[in-house]
């Protein structure tokens, strides 16, 4: 493959992979990865595999780290995995019914209802739906700029390559 299709490629996957960080029915950390080795393999320059090499640790210490985050504030206020798995279901259904803002709508609708009927009351109900909303968003927040940060690497790297 020629080092600018590989480029071209690599970019592609990068932008789909920040996407899929966002909007989880996308596949996002390990698409990067996969855009960073694309570069590496068929770049054509060692600065492709030092950015995958430093990408790849950011890229997972933030997933890791977003991952253990968000875990950790669930599972203190006890809130079971079950409500954030239907909730994403019904996000993901209502984004389809309602492009844009279906998914977040859905989401949050539904993960408030869930825990209504787990907890039994409106406000506890709100409270650990907030708990969830902030531990999701804050992991994202923390995945997404390690993910940046790959991105960045990658861009960089081609463009030290392709223009120098």
């Amino acid at each position: 493959m020629p080092a600018d299709l590989a480029a071209i490629v690599a970019v592609l996957l990068a932008i789909v992979g920040v996407v899929g960080i966002v909007v989880p029915v996308l596949p996002g950390s390990i698409t990067i990865v996969v855009a960073l080795l694309v570069w590496a393999v068929w770049g054509g320059s060692a600065w492709g595999w030092v950015a995958f090499a430093v990408g790849t640790v950011a890229v997972l210490a933030g997933a890791t780290a977003s991952f253990l985050l968000t875990k950790r504030n669930l599972e203190a206020r006890a809130v079971p995995k079950w409500p954030l798995r239907v909730s994403l279901l019904v996000g993901v259904v209502a984004n389809f019914l309602l492009p844009a803002l279906g998914l977040v709508i859905g989401f949050l609708v539904t993960l408030l209802v869930c825990e209504w009927l787990r907890v039994r009351t409106l406000r506890e109900a709100l409270s650990t739906s907030w708990l969830a909303v902030r531990s999701i968003g804050l992991g994202m927040i923390i995945e997404l700029g390690c993910a940046l940060f790959a991105c960045t690497l990658l861009a960089i790297s081609i463009l030290t390559s392709l223009v120098i």
